[in-house]
């Protein structure tokens, strides 16, 4: 009986659905309150977004304060208050009806405000409970309009400060199924305060409040004209000491802003900003461009940090390609990506090399009383992170091949039976050479060199050079592996790189369109040693492979390639394939942890580590060396 009910119930909705689809369909025009809604759903997508267009309103109005109230994550209450332009009775009427702004002339060629559909106010109004309240400078009063679920008020004066002040209640009442899909009211909040923050970098100076019952309040004092400070405000005062200024130029498209150091990293992409004519922007270009411009700096896993500012002609820019506004489209993609990957890169080659601040802040908390690593267990060469490897290491600079060591092997280094055995930490201390008079000033004068002058190396792994103002602390094989690297990579950019021919050439079966994007990057991929070309509409044979890579899977490689060029346009992949094994075999090949150093060994690596861009993180992103300053060092004796 059960089993019949059932049937019956499906036959009754399939029957309706018939019917439905039979009959005759006159079209008719929707009524003004259903369109507001529909729009809402695209524009008005939860409380953030909310916030968002009424933050970019008050920018527009020319507002120098900006204060947001919250209560329940914004759907009980969001109230945003500024000190803008206002608007009178006649503004405010219109102000609440579809497409009307004041911010957009006769084409959308030319946008140069933040918000400029007119959407914003009427999708909010249909949706939620509304009240404007607006007074111009110099008027007399103010005025106040309510809109409650579509239902138009009428303006009434009321008692107003000059400004604008927008309450939204009950967000989503009018359409309850809406509220199924929001998140708690922390994460909305959260959304609010992620919103806020990325309107105070772009306009360092309005001066930011949000405060309200779901949250601590947080305020955001004008800076003016400089953004370093605003961003210090934000992403903290940690950012300041370890961020490298960008201004680029590229056919009248201008980046500016600053990018974080390799060693200072984080764990996911939200600390990195991007905007475009001072509109706040999330698009996949520019954060694959930053992705790009700090590859093998960065260990998997962790993501820069960095602001970025574009500034272009807005007819080069099309802001209009999502209701959120979130994402733009550029007339010239590639144009873009290259000038923030070149800047980025080469501010990184000038100043990227500087140890960041986090890792001085780490000792000093490491000489605390009370510290106790974790874990805590006896040092010997057996638990060391980078374990020694016997055979003889490459030399550099013509000092680091040990005197007498014995060939062995590949990378391997000759075996240190002395010190096998050993168990506690080891400091090479004999006596320096005397040196003749006349030289005395030379050996003086390398402690003004940005690494210093090496004075003793501990564990048999860490060098310490003292500088002009304090002391560093090496990682001699993370530094060396970091060396090695960059040569072997700069012979991967300099020349096309040697490639083995595949006896059957390997046919990939692919989507047209794939094998139409990578077509389009085949003269870049076979600068790299992958051969392909067309087979047919919708297949692809590759012809010759990059014999450093020896056997592997082509065809899994191509659908690698077709994916990313899909997703990211770019075709990098296979380039980041040859650079981890220049960086497998740079690590193989560098001097090891255990390798007992001359003072001029260490100095030679000192030295060369000051001439290679990128020397101050090894090949998985984390730092070859941390800097101590005196004025730190006598900090933690209570000397200062």
């Amino acid at each position: 009986m059960m089993g019949m009910k059932v049937t019956r119930i499906r036959f009754r909705l399939s029957s309706e659905l018939r019917i439905r689809e039979n009959a005759p369909m006159n079209i008719k025009q929707l009524s003004e309150t259903l369109i507001n809604q529909i729009a809402a759903g695209e524009v008005i997508e939860r409380p953030a977004s909310a916030a968002k267009e009424l933050i970019e309103n008050a920018i527009d109005a020319g507002a120098t304060r900006i204060e947001v109230a919250t209560a329940g994550g914004g759907k009980t209450l969001l109230r945003v208050i500024d000190n803008g332009c206002g608007m009178g009775p006649e503004d405010l009427a219109l102000a609440i009806r579809r497409h009307c702004t004041s911010k957009l002339s006769e084409t959308l060629f030319d946008i140069r405000s933040l918000g400029f559909r007119g959407e914003a106010l009427p999708s909010i109004g249909s949706v939620a409970k509304l009240t404007i309240t607006s007074r111009p400078p110099g008027a007399d009063s103010g005025a106040e309009i309510a809109v409650v679920g579509g239902k138009v008020g009428d303006v009434r004066p009321a008692a107003a400060n000059p400004g604008t002040t927008i309450e939204v209640r009950d967000l989503f009442f009018a359409t309850p199924a809406r509220l199924k899909f929001m998140k708690t009211e922390k994460a909305e909040a959260g959304a609010i305060t992620e919103i806020v923050k990325r309107m105070a970098i772009a306009f360092p100076a309005i001066r930011f409040v949000l405060s309200g019952t779901d949250r601590t309040t947080l305020e955001f004092p004008g800076t003016g004209d400089d953004h370093l400070a605003r961003i210090a405000q934000v992403l903290g005062a940690e950012f300041k000491d370890n961020a490298i200024a960008l201004d680029a130029e590229r056919e009248d498209v201008r980046l500016t802003g600053f990018a974080g150091l390799p060693t200072f990293n984080r764990g996911n992409s939200a600390h990195q900003y991007a905007f475009v004519n001072g509109r706040p922007v999330q698009d996949k270009q520019i954060l694959s461009a930053i992705r790009g411009a700090y590859a093998e700096t960065i260990p998997q896993g962790r993501y820069p940090v960095a602001v970025l500012s574009l500034t272009l002609d807005p007819a080069l820019v099309d802001v209009n390609v999502h209701p959120a506004k979130s994402d733009v489209r550029f007339r010239d993609p590639a144009l873009v990506r290259g000038l923030i990957v070149g800047a980025i890169r080469q501010s990184l080659q000038r100043e990227g090399d500087r140890a960041a601040t986090t890792g001085a802040g780490g000792m000093l908390r490491a000489f605390r009383p009370g510290f106790s690593p974790q874990p805590a267990q006896a040092w010997s060469p057996a638990s060391s992170p980078s374990r020694p490897l016997y055979g003889v290491a490459p030399s550099f600079g013509g000092g680091l091949a040990a005197a007498g060591a014995p060939a062995a092997h590949g990378f391997a280094e000759a075996a240190q039976v002395a010190f096998d055995s050993l168990s506690m930490p080891t400091a090479r201390s004999e006596p320096m050479p005397s040196t003749p008079a006349g030289q005395s000033a030379s050996v003086e004068a390398i402690s003004t060199y940005p690494l210093g002058a090496a004075r003793a190396q501990v564990h048999a792994n860490y060098i310490v050079a003292q500088t002009e103002d304090g002391l560093v602390i090496v990682d001699q094989h993370a530094a060396h592996e970091r060396l090695v690297f960059e040569q072997m990579r700069k012979a991967l950019t300099g020349r096309r790189l040697p490639s083995q021919g595949l006896l059957i050439p390997e046919i990939v079966d692919l989507p047209e369109e794939d094998c139409d994007r990578l077509m389009t990057h085949a003269t870049s991929l076979e600068q790299l040693g992958l051969a392909i070309e067309r087979f047919g509409p919708g297949a692809i044979a590759v012809r010759e492979t990059p014999a450093m890579l020896g056997e592997m899977d082509a065809t899994q490689l191509v659908r690698d390639l077709a994916d990313e060029i899909a997703e990211w346009d770019t075709a990098d992949r296979l380039s980041a394939k040859l650079e981890h094994v220049a960086a497998t075999m740079a690590c193989h090949g560098s001097v090891r942890s255990g390798r007992r150093l001359r003072v001029e060994e260490m100095n030679a690596l000192l030295r060369q580590m000051e001439q290679t861009p990128g020397s101050g993180q090894c090949n998985h992103g984390r730092p070859t060396y941390v800097e101590l300053k005196l004025s730190d060092i006598e900090r933690l004796f209570g000397r200062s």
